[in-house]
């Protein structure tokens, strides 16, 4: 009777083996990933270069609650959601809000 309650126990042991990989290799990081990109989000501030998911590249000019808008050009200016922002190239200078 015990022999069967090893064999139960081992044949669990690689199913909770690749669990644990997953979670180090897959779980984890996602998490701490979107845990960066919600910080750089809170963090935006006028005068950063951003880049947005969508590849478009500007300097924000004005920060809203839930979104910024970003200067394209030297007359375009276009207003897109905080979270479409993938990553920020230059962190303003100096100048405070």
């Amino acid at each position: 009777m015990e022999q069967q309650g090893a064999n139960a126990m081992a044949s669990f042991l690689p199913l909770i083996l690749i669990f644990v990989v997953f979670y180090f290799l897959l779980i984890k990081p996602q998490q701490k990933q979107k845990k960066d990109h919600a910080e750089m989000v809170k963090n935006l501030a006028k005068n950063d270069e951003v880049v947005t998911s969508g590849g478009i590249h500007g300097t924000i000019v004005n920060v809203k609650e839930t979104s910024v808008v970003l200067r394209v050009d030297d007359n375009a200016k276009i207003e897109v959601d905080k979270y479409a922002i993938a990553y920020t190239t230059k962190k303003r200078t100096g100048e405070e809000k």
